[in-house]
């Protein structure tokens, strides 16, 4: 199988978490593509028409799209153990809690870095931050038990958010007043799954 890829993205990291977490790195090609918000990759629109990465081009059957599906699939496939039946739904709600922390802070960069400063929306970046901030608070006041547990794709999905945050937006200081969740994330940033796919 092969696995489109940029070192940059953190939905790609998810993907490449969970095959060095399920000990199957040599089991995915990773195949690195140049693309961003204005420039599509032209290998890409072929496997999926939306333009965008991860891709799982598999050797039989059709492509898989988007990163929660793509974790999905290779979790079933090979048994990795990373979304567990006994608490799935806490899974996936926290899966989905670092997702939309992660479109926030897409689209943060995306004024940031894509816009002209004079026609940036300086409010509608704050509001975006403000969603970012309020999914901090609940995981720091609500989370901190479930993220004591083995290790799923909840918490997969949340420590690339939280090193999204550091790369893309270092300067707003996500651990300020969350002290038991800048803990868990330094334990877990230091996972080998993590540092070998640190975004660059």
């Amino acid at each position: 199988m092969k696995l489109l890829i940029s070192s940059a993205s953190p939905y790609v990291r998810k993907v490449r978490v969970l095959v060095r977490e399920a000990g199957r790195e040599g089991e995915i090609a990773e195949v690195m593509v140049q693309t961003t918000a204005l420039a599509t990759d032209p290998q890409i629109p072929g496997v999926n028409p939306l333009g965008r990465i991860p891709v799982l081009i598999r050797d039989e059957g059709p492509p898989v799209v988007d990163s929660r599906v793509i974790c999905r699939f290779l979790d079933a496939r090979w048994g990795a153990g990373l979304y567990p039946e006994a608490r799935l739904w806490e899974v996936l709600t926290l899966e989905a809690l670092a997702e939309g922390m992660l479109d926030s802070a897409l689209l943060m960069a995306y004024e940031a870095r894509l816009r002209p400063e004079e026609k940036r929306f300086p409010d509608w970046v704050e509001a975006q931050w403000a969603k970012v901030a309020r999914a901090l608070d609940a995981l720091e006041a609500d989370w901190t038990g479930h993220l004591a547990g083995p290790p799923d794709m909840g918490q997969v999905g949340l420590a690339c958010a939280l090193g999204y945050l550091d790369f893309r937006h270092g300067a707003r200081g996500w651990r300020e007043g969350r002290p038991r969740l800048a803990a868990w994330e330094a334990e877990m940033a230091a996972r080998p799954s993590l540092t070998a796919t640190a975004p660059a």
